[in-house]
């Protein structure tokens, strides 16, 4: 495999981490400048930046032709989120949830799970069709993210006119467009450098390109994640450290693979509704931690310690299949 292939694949995270930092830093600031509240650039601004690694990497690969790569790149991300992130979160710091993203927000991102093993599977209800998310899906999903999106609207109206808070921007309007153009290029050519190492890597191994978007390309799109919750738990902000990853999976099915979808319909092999059944089986563990599990709505250090083995599990599962 060529060297230079190799750096430009690592570089290409190292791009896309903090292309998505440059962008977001650039967006709050003017946004401030324009007097928006800090809740609506959280919820908007911010939580869109921690997902843009896994946007524009299955952007390119859709525009690319590389669909096992962009479905192996939204399962991986979700199955890394919450067993992977979450785990590495609780071993730092137990997290405390609130009622509210224990039973609302983690039964959408299994609603989520659900909705895709449904629309991707059109050849198990309908032996005519075949199995892939085609551009009505890539719709239906991107409808199901504009309620997700009304939703966090409606519980967070109220607090919004209780606490209107808002802080003076960071940086001049000139350096703002300066970080935002340059988080857009970071994106670009870190989203161009991972697809194609990761299309090499899958070549020169003999391994699909799946298993590398389900691994390594999940991963390094995840870092976004993975930093903001061990920063977060670490402080002990507990709502942004488990918001923060359930937001992402939520976003990347319904938001990151509906658009993909649409730019070019995504086969799916039947294989992945193997991967599909662990984002399934995460998003119920994570559930019955919060929910069932005593001490309530916490997630333990032991209880992160289980997700993280499940992790590996899965991970020496993929390599020893591949």
């Amino acid at each position: 495999m060529d060297p230079i292939m190799l750096v430009l694949f690592a570089l290409g995270f190292v791009c896309l981490v903090k292309g998505a930092d440059f962008l977001v830093e650039g967006a709050v600031s003017i946004a401030r400048k324009f007097d928006v509240s800090d809740l609506v650039v959280g919820l908007t601004i911010v939580s869109f930046g921690t997902s843009l690694p896994e946007f524009v990497v299955n952007v390119i690969a859709s525009f690319g032709g590389n669909s096992e790569l962009l479905i192996g790149n939204i399962l991986g991300s979700n199955i890394s989120n919450i067993l992977l992130i979450v785990g590495i979160t609780a071993l730092i710091y137990k997290i405390t949830l609130k009622r509210g993203t224990v039973y609302k927000e983690i039964p959408i991102s299994l609603f989520a799970a659900l909705v895709l093993i449904l629309l991707a599977n059109d050849a198990l209800l309908d032996s005519s069709a075949s199995s892939q998310i085609d551009r009505g899906d890539g719709f239906v999903l991107l409808a199901f993210f504009l309620l997700f999106l009304y939703y966090v609207y409606g519980i967070t109206r109220n607090r919004e006119e209780k606490e209107i808070h808002h802080t003076s921007a960071k940086y001049p309007p000139h350096i703002s467009v300066f970080y935002i153009l340059a988080g857009i290029l970071g994106l670009y050519l870190g989203g161009v450098w991972v697809v194609d190492g990761a299309v090499e890597m899958a070549t020169f191994f003999g391994i699909s390109q799946s298993v590398i978007g389900l691994t390594i390309v999940a991963i390094g799109t995840s870092l976004p994640e993975l930093v903001t919750s061990a920063v977060a738990a670490m402080k002990k902000n507990s709502d942004l450290a488990i918001g923060n990853i359930v937001g992402s999976n939520i976003f990347n099915i319904f938001f990151v693979l509906g658009a993909s979808a649409i730019i070019t319909p995504v086969p799916f092999l039947f294989e992945r509704n193997l991967d599909l059944g662990v984002v399934i089986f995460a998003s119920l563990l994570l559930f019955m931690f919060a929910a069932i599990f005593k001490p309530p709505h916490v997630i333990s250090k032991k209880e992160g310690a289980l997700l993280f083995i499940c992790y590996v599990i899965y991970i020496a599962f993929l390599v020893i299949s591949a």
